[in-house]
């Protein structure tokens, strides 16, 4: 056998952040299906995240892992969300133990406003619902870094 083995495909329930400056969108995925959906919405004020819900969701859903999504600048540089992102998944991190990742969410919010777009135009969503805009462009970041993933052979 010759070169190095492909990486570990990272098994269970994983968790997607969207972190904005006043709501964090959180997803819910499974590395089984290779699928994410909406799950919460996360208030974020001056004096920083819900950390309170944030544990909640953790207790409740006991991931495996945390995607965080990483805004990048349109050439791929980081950017000042970029910094509060990371920050925002370092003490993820440190609060949970879990690892995280952070993942490219630069086309996540556009695909997020276009989903609700057509929900509406279809019935299916109201101006209320746009609030969980932030949990569908999450839903995106995770399952766009699942698809990612190396596929079990």
């Amino acid at each position: 056998m010759t070169g190095a083995e492909p990486p570990l495909r990272p098994q269970g329930t994983w968790l997607g952040f969207d972190y904005g400056q006043r709501r964090i969108g959180v997803a819910v995925g499974q590395t089984a299906t290779g699928t994410a959906g909406p799950l919460d919405v996360v208030r974020n004020t001056k004096a920083g995240p819900d950390w309170d819900h944030l544990q909640r969701l953790l207790a409740e859903w006991r991931p495996a892992g945390l995607v965080v999504g990483l805004p990048l600048g349109p050439a791929g540089e980081s950017t000042l969300m970029s910094g509060r992102a990371r920050a925002f998944g370092k003490r993820l991190k440190a609060a949970s133990g879990l690892p995280v990742t952070w993942f490219d969410e630069r086309l996540s919010s556009q695909a997020a406003e276009r989903s609700f777009a057509a929900a509406r135009a279809g019935g299916a969503a109201r101006r209320k619902d746009a609030a969980r805009l932030d949990a569908v462009a999450a839903a995106i970041i995770l399952g766009n870094w699942l698809q990612s993933l190396p596929h079990e052979p």
